[in-house]
């Protein structure tokens, strides 16, 4: 079994929703793997049923933390900025061909994998365990490590644990029956995605100051998006970014400052300083107001 080839079980999407029979975990946005260990041996294998191994050179020793001398386990791997997956990240991780190079990105941006399910544990297989039993099993399987994490859940509450993610700007939620079993390489409603409804690519055309914690940064991003060679102005967004996220597009900014909008909301901010729109993101919402502006809008990722 430890040589094979384990094609992941895959959700349907679905709209949030509440259900005592299911738990609720983060969609975490990285690379989904499954995670073979034997002994002292540790095996890496993508959704393509490629071995990856090689690439993440941070993995060899995890068996030591895994109270199991073999276990199959399921689970996605990412790369931490500030506590939110970072696919920017991980997506340098998952070009490199050379170990050399992979051992340096090792120790300048390690991976995380975040575990949420497991297949098989010493001669046992849990595929027809019912899910909440095997995250019992999962938990008591996982030791301390800084590689190797537990994705953690909460039951029933599926809307205020997606509102909150939302929030976060982090990708979305999985909801899963609590008595399902574990369908290699099928795709079942056992398992549902919950994503944002909506998803835009905007200009960003301007930005307010930034207070307390971001002081030294922007507040909030103006955004824009171009239709049928029209402008039409989206609102703000000023949640979904990291630290970092902030400082890198602060500099961008500063060289593109204009003194009138290229599109002027239905209402003048006179707090907005206006920029040329050359920079673009993706952002998610869940309705486009009747003034044409975003509701919930969380910024997602800088476009090219």
């Amino acid at each position: 079994m430890f040589d094979q080839k384990i094609s992941p079980m895959l959700a349907y999407t679905s709209d949030p929703f509440d259900s005592s029979r299911y738990l609720y975990e983060i969609k975490w946005d990285g690379t989904r793997c499954i995670l073979f260990v034997q002994k002292d041996h540790v095996r890496l294998q993508n959704r393509r049923l490629a071995d990856i191994t090689y690439r993440y050179p941070e993995f060899s020793d995890c068996y030591k933390v895994i109270r199991a001398k073999q276990a199959i386990l399921d689970g996605e791997l990412i790369a931490l900025t500030e506590g939110k997956s970072d696919f920017g990240k991980l997506q340098r991780r998952e070009h490199v061909s050379d170990t050399l190079k992979a051992e340096l990105y090792a120790q300048q941006m390690p991976a995380t994998y975040m575990a949420f399910d497991v297949l098989y544990t010493d001669g046992e297989n849990h595929t027809q365990t019912p899910l909440g039993q095997r995250k019992e099993i999962l938990h008591e399987l996982l030791g301390d490590s800084p590689y190797l994490a537990e994705s953690r859940y909460i039951e029933e509450k599926g809307k205020a644990v997606f509102e909150q993610a939302m929030g976060y700007g982090l990708e979305g939620v999985m909801g899963k029956r609590l008595d399902s079993p574990y369908l290699v390489g099928k795709r079942s409603r056992y398992w549902r995605k919950i994503k944002p409804k909506h998803v835009a690519i905007c200009h960003i055309i301007g930005y307010t100051a930034g207070r307390g914690g971001r002081q030294k940064f922007f507040g909030a991003l103006a955004i824009a998006t171009r239709e049928e060679e029209k402008w039409i102005y989206r609102g703000r967004v000023g949640s979904g970014f990291t630290e970092e996220t902030m400082e890198s597009i602060q500099e961008r900014l500063s060289g593109l400052k204009i003194t009138s909008p290229v599109v002027r909301p239905s209402k003048e901010n006179r707090e907005i300083q206006w920029v040329r729109p050359e920079l673009k993101c993706e952002v998610t919402f869940s309705e486009v107001t009747s003034g044409g502006h975003f509701r919930a809008p969380v910024f997602r990722r800088m476009v090219n």
